[in-house]
């Protein structure tokens, strides 16, 4: 089995090992997430760029169903590799890759039959209504290709293939960036252009990860028969994913949130919004993609009762997010006016997005610690603390905080909503942490080994 990186004997090495190729996914991800709103946004059709804009929960919420499967199947795949149970990991990974297929379609199913009155939901008014209904159709129709693309990009990461998962990764993205302009200028389908270039990305990177599942994966497999798998590890995959999905369903109700609330200062200011937000990815998916790269290690060493190596391990990524997260906030907030100048000209519209840039990153390092925590918390099947985790930062305490801070500050209250939600989520990690794992109860239970 492919897991030499979890041997290695240095675990800042592992780590980078694991992580860089996660992060270079991202990078790739963030260079699409730019291309494609650099074209949306020469379409120079504000109503169009609005009602894409709008559309950015559906992607998150797909993401999140994907997650249930991806990341509470990699937390346990992690954990059995660590044990060597080579019996369940083709169990687990074949019962994730046909779970994730047929939820996709329920979801994709419902969202196609009540389409009006989602995008509604999602903040369209009367001029972005038609576009915003054009791209979540197509989206709404791909269903079952989106959520597939987050099963095996998460489970190989899990076996220790990390550059094969970025791979896919960028393969898909690099596919979505030369149908772009072809789709939305060339053709002339706009919106509807811009979606399925998307869904033919995810359609290329879910077969690029067949094929490496076929001819290199000796943990995984997609064969029907033996998807079947006991109670309790569904009962597993199911706590540590669902507390990982609801990150992401919480995004998704935060972003409809702001943009009902900014729906009342008119389109430019959701425009300007979705396109600050797209910016914003830049640091928050380098951020994640180093969070995430270093799970499986956390898993694999937990499973493994490799206690002196997970101390290690911790201490290293904690330290090496925060200056990460600090160095790029500071960075995006200093160049945000000459970023977003290529998106948008003009004037006042640039100004309003630069102050929601700079809203946005202003916490990015109190994200890190909440990520690096809840990862801890998934990775070692901590399904309880993961899930209130996942509740918080863009979930009940952002909602609290948007609501109280839009009636005493108006405007300015929405847009730094996130960053005071922040500063109360990373109390309540740090509370959670120090309460489960705090004194060395993280690795009390483990056995002594010989680490070389």
């Amino acid at each position: 089995m492919e897991n030499s990186v979890f041997n290695s004997g240095s675990v800042s090495k592992a780590y980078f090992k694991m992580a860089v190729p996660v992060v270079m996914g991202m990078v790739i991800s963030i260079v699409y997430n730019i291309t494609d709103t650099y074209f949306i946004s020469h379409t120079y059709n504000n109503n169009l760029i609005a009602g894409v804009s709008l559309c950015a929960p559906v992607f998150t919420l797909l993401m999140a169903i994907g997650n249930i499967f991806g990341q509470g199947g990699s937390s346990l795949i992690s954990r059995l590799l660590g044990k060597n149970d080579t019996k369940n990991l083709h169990k687990v990974s074949s019962f994730c890759f046909y779970a994730s297929i047929l939820m996709g379609a329920i979801i994709g199913m419902i969202m196609l039959i009540f389409r009006k009155g989602f995008v509604n939901l999602l903040g369209a008014d009367n001029n972005s209504f038609e576009y915003a209904l054009e791209y979540f159709t197509w989206m709404a129709a791909g269903s079952p290709l989106v959520v597939l693309s987050f099963i095996h990009s998460n489970l190989l990461r899990a076996e220790g293939m990390s550059t094969q998962s970025m791979i896919s990764t960028v393969s898909g993205s690099i596919v979505n960036i030369i149908l772009d302009p072809i789709l939305i200028f060339n053709l002339n389908l706009g919106a509807s252009g811009a979606a399925i270039a998307t869904l033919c990305g995810y359609v290329f990177t879910n077969l690029y990860c067949l094929i490496i599942v076929f001819t290199k994966s000796k943990a995984l497999s997609v064969n029907p028969k033996i998807c079947h798998i006991s109670s309790e590890f569904i009962s597993q995959i199911f706590g540590v994913g669902t507390s990982a999905a609801l990150s992401n369903v919480t995004q998704s109700v935060c972003v409809i949130l702001m943009n009902q609330f900014l729906k009342d200062y008119g389109t430019d200011a959701v425009a300007a919004m979705g396109i600050a937000q797209k910016v914003n990815m830049i640091v928050m998916l380098i951020i994640v993609g180093f969070s995430f790269g270093g799970a499986p290690l956390v898993g694999y060493y937990y499973g493994a009762n490799k206690k002196n190596k997970l101390k290690k391990l911790l201490s290293f990524v904690l330290k090496f997010l925060c200056s990460t997260a600090i160095v790029l906030s500071a960075l995006m907030i200093i160049l945000a006016p000459i970023i977003l100048k290529g998106f948008i000209k003009e004037p006042d519209m640039l100004k309003t997005a630069t102050f929601m840039l700079r809203s946005q990153v202003v916490s990015m390092v109190l994200m890190a610690i909440i990520l690096f925590i809840q990862i801890i918390f998934q990775a070692t099947g901590k399904s309880g603390p993961a899930l209130v985790l996942s509740l918080s930062r863009q979930g009940v305490i952002f909602v609290i905080v948007i609501f109280i801070a839009r009636a005493l500050l108006g405007f300015n209250g929405i847009l730094f909503s996130q960053a005071i939600s922040d500063v109360v989520s990373v109390a309540i990690a740090l509370l959670l942490y120090k309460s489960y794992f705090g004194g060395g109860k993280l690795v009390e239970n483990s056995n002594s080994e010989h680490e070389e």
